[in-house]
């Protein structure tokens, strides 16, 4: 298995700046998502330069009525000194990720279970109103905007949507993002309902079937627990990304 990196990682938005410093990502059709609307660094930056990159993107975001600014460092490189000081005293949140990859023949195979059935979706009815409902914790502009982005999904060839059953009911869901030679588990989602019933399991063991000829890869909060179910599944270490983000309230 080759080596993975953040950059076969897909990441939605439009570049439009870059210089030797950044670059900027916007999503002019949905500006309510952080994670397609920021800055990555290209190197990491000094104290003064993140000060002058921040309130530009905070100046680009306000004018376009968002309220946040969202950056990510350079691969494998934590906050230099003297930043993650400024970071703390001006309210801005300091998060990693992880990056993990996996043959699928070293994913643990699970036994069937009738209660569980995982398809891929040949409709959007069921799939659309599964991630509506978990996407309205962020809101009902968030939400909506979410079913925009899942349709152009469904009509995308390079992307496959998972939903896992539960006795008949929508439990998870899952996007399988398709590039040369790798499949990247998009979105893991389980209800709350229906969790530790070993649906997440499946719902990747289907991944695992479906795309036996490549790398399968993703990205986990480097402080969240799904990271240790990805450690027990064989999934290996790839590397990791720090993320700095704050919300405005004014």
């Amino acid at each position: 298995m080759t080596h993975i990196t953040y950059k076969n990682i897909h990441r939605d938005g439009r570049l439009v700046k870059e210089n030797e410093l950044y670059k900027h990502v916007h999503d002019p059709e949905f500006l309510e998502r952080y994670s397609s609307n920021y800055i990555e660094f290209l190197r990491a930056p000094r104290l003064e330069e993140f000060r002058e990159t921040a309130d530009y993107l905070k100046d680009y975001h306000a004018a376009r009525g968002q309220k946040h600014v969202k950056f990510h460092l350079p691969e494998n490189k934590k906050p230099i000194d003297g930043l993650s000081d400024h970071l703390a005293s001006k309210g801005f949140e300091i998060s990693f990720t992880e990056l993990y990859a996996i043959h699928p023949n070293d994913f643990p195979r699970m036994e069937e279970d009738p209660d569980i059935r995982v398809e891929v979706i040949s409709g959007l009815d069921d799939y659309l109103a599964f991630q509506y409902e978990q996407d309205l914790i962020y809101g009902e502009s968030f939400a909506k905007g979410k079913v925009a982005v899942h349709r152009q999904h469904f009509e995308d060839d390079h992307v496959t949507q998972l939903l896992a059953y539960y006795k008949g009911h929508p439990a998870g869901a899952v996007d399988v993002i398709l590039k040369e030679g790798t499949a990247e588990i998009d979105g893991l989602m389980v209800h709350e309902d229906y969790r530790k019933k070993g649906i997440a399991s499946r719902l990747q063991q289907k991944v695992m079937e479906l795309y036996s000829d490549r790398t399968v890869i993703l990205v986990a909060d480097g402080e969240d627990t799904p990271r240790e179910m990805y450690q027990k599944q064989n999934y290996r270490y790839q590397g990791f990304q720090y993320e700095i983000q704050k919300i405005y309230t004014e």
